[in-house]
Order: structure tokens, then sequence, then C-alpha cells
């Protein structure tokens, strides 16, 4: 079966050259732009020329919203090289996740295998031409994971690896030390649209779709230029987020620890009790104080947390658009395939 000048043979699998589309998310990446466009600019001009991409693969990057120039440099790039960077533009600002999923369903039915990728360029680009290796041996998902992190700090480091092992112990399955730096084959992207829910947690979305995977490793570098746009407070509510999203242990958690005050409680009456009628009686204000505080402060938390789940279910519900586009840039080339 020929699908848009490529043939595709009986496992839905593409033969011979595949259109690569590397998909990168920007908020207020001014300073960094540039330099991701010709990294990227460069590793597919080597893989066309070893031939193991088609000459008509791209790069596509997404802004979310930005409140610098970065779009006005990428219809700039895109201006220089229309057939190698374009572009879409969203209407808001609606965050990385939603971001990056409206750039790989953008480019799903423009292309035959993906790769997102950050533009901060801490992700090595040179393992791509591994992951398209991996990719034409069979699998549908290849993750990009860092080999270790001592370029992080002690903080980040040990709260990286809470991260992962509190998400393993609330049953959520992830990838150790794999962010959202990945290939997908396009029928891993069309089975990811299925998946309509709000609350996106991609890391922990991919490996549901359940076709063959394999990673590749290699060693983060240091930003390029400008800041980190996830600082602590966004990465403890995307760590909230894939927990809350993915696993009810939380409120199961809760339960056990309510089952478990009541019967300290039982047990706390019983001494009472005892002493009451042996009349060994002693104040105990501090002690009573402190258990109104702690179970009062252990209710609210209980509230907040049904809650939480509750306002998810809340927005789920909603059925609102996860994000807008505003503008798409294309190709020259694509855009005549698609009026074909």
């Amino acid at each position: 079966m020929v699908l848009g000048g490529r043939m595709r043979n009986l496992n839905g699998r593409i033969s011979a050259m595949d259109r690569l589309a590397i998909v990168v998310p920007c908020y207020n990446e001014e300073e960094v732009l540039k330099i991701a466009s010709e990294a990227l600019r460069e590793t597919l001009g080597d893989l066309v020329s070893k031939n193991k991409i088609a000459p008509d693969s791209f790069i596509l990057f997404v802004n979310d919203g930005s409140r610098d120039r970065t779009w006005e440099l990428i219809e700039e790039e895109h201006r220089l090289y229309p057939n190698q960077v374009c572009g879409v533009k969203l209407a808001g600002n609606v965050g990385h996740q939603f971001a990056l999923t409206a750039g790989l369903l953008t480019a799903m039915e423009r292309s035959d295998v993906t790769v997102s990728i950050d533009a901060d360029l801490q992700d090595d680009v040179a393992v791509i031409e591994e992951m398209i290796d991996k990719f034409h041996g069979g699998s549908d998902i290849v993750y990009g994971v860092r080999r270790e992190r001592k370029s992080d700090t002690f903080f980040k480091r040990t709260t990286a690896q809470a991260f992962y092992k509190l998400m393993a112990m609330m049953g959520v399955k992830t990838i150790y030390n794999h962010a959202d730096f990945r290939l997908m084959s396009k029928r891993a992207v069309e089975q990811f649209s299925q998946y309509k829910e709000t609350n996106l947690f991609l890391r922990g979305m991919m490996p549901l779709i359940g076709y063959q995977t394999d990673s590749v490793y290699y060693d983060r570098k240091e930003r390029v230029a400008g800041e980190s746009k996830y600082p602590l407070k966004k990465m403890l509510a995307l760590a909230f987020n894939g927990i809350s999203s993915f696993s009810v242990k939380p409120i199961s958690m809760i339960l056990g620890l309510g089952l478990f005050i009541i019967v300290c409680s039982i047990l706390a009456a019983v001494y009472a009790l005892i002493s009451y009628f042996t009349g060994s009686v002693v104040p105990g204000w501090t002690s009573l104080i402190l258990s109104i505080w702690f179970l009062g402060g252990l209710q609210l938390m209980a509230i907040g947390m049904v809650g939480q789940y509750i306002g998810k279910i809340y927005m789920e519900v909603k059925q609102r658009p996860r994000y807008n586009i505003e503008k798409v840039l294309e190709g020259e080339s694509l855009v005549k395939e698609q009026e074909a």
C-alpha cells in the first residue's frame, strides 16, 4: 500500500525512506532557538546523507504562548529554510505537556516517525541516529535515557531519584531517568491520539501504548543559553499530576492511615478509662492539644487530596479543547502532498 509516496508493508510499518519530524516545544526560547535550529538541521542533513530518513524530513517548532520573540524567530527560520523548518503557534500558554502533544498530533499526518526534544539542547541530538536505527529494527517507541546525573546538584539529583521511586511505589510505570526525549512511530502517535484525557503526564502514558520499545543512553549537557523553564514548583506540580493521574494509592493510604488512627484512639480510650478508675488521672492539656492539631491537619490533608481527584474529574468531564492552534507554518513539499 502506498502512503505519501512511501511503501507500507503488511504490518503497518514504513519501508524505504521515512519522513522524520523533530518536534520541539518552545516557551520563551529566543536565546536558544537559532542555535537549536542549526543543530537540528545539521542532524537532519547528516541522516539524509546516510539515507536513513527522507530528504523532506523537517523540524516542527511549537510556540507555547511565548512572551518574547520566539515566534518571530520561528517565522524567520521558516522563511530561510521553508522545507526544513516548520512551526505551530498556539493561541496561548498551555504548558509543556500540551504543547508537546499539539506538536506530535500535528506532525502525525505529515510524517512517518517523530522525535520529540526540548529546545535547550541538553538532550544529545547525536543519539537521534541511534533512535532511527532502533526504529528500523522494529521498535515503535525509543526512549532517550540519561546515563547518570553527575552534572545535577545534590538537591536535584536526590529529588529526581525520589520522584522515580515514588512513582514506582504508587504503581505508575515510567522509564527511569527518561523525560520527553523519545522517538515514536506513526502508529504509536496514532494510538497516543486516542488518549483524550486533560490531565496529561506523557512519561506515564507512553508505556501504556504497548508496542515494542527500546532505549538509547546519553549524557545530558549543560543548557546552551537561557534558563530552565522547569523550576522546583513546576517539577513538584508535574510529579503530583503524574501520581494523581495514574494512581488512586494516595487515597488508599489516607484510608489506611485513618484506620490506624482509629485503632490508636481505641487503645487511648482504654488507657484513659483504666487511668480514671484507678485514680491516676494526670492533666494532659499538652497531649490533648497536640492530638487535636494532628487530627485536624490529617483531616484537612485528606479532604484536600480527595478534592484534587474530584477537581481532575471536573476538568475531564468538561471536555474542553486541550489547546488551540492559531497558525501553522508548513514547507512547500508538505502543502503540495496534502493538496494531492
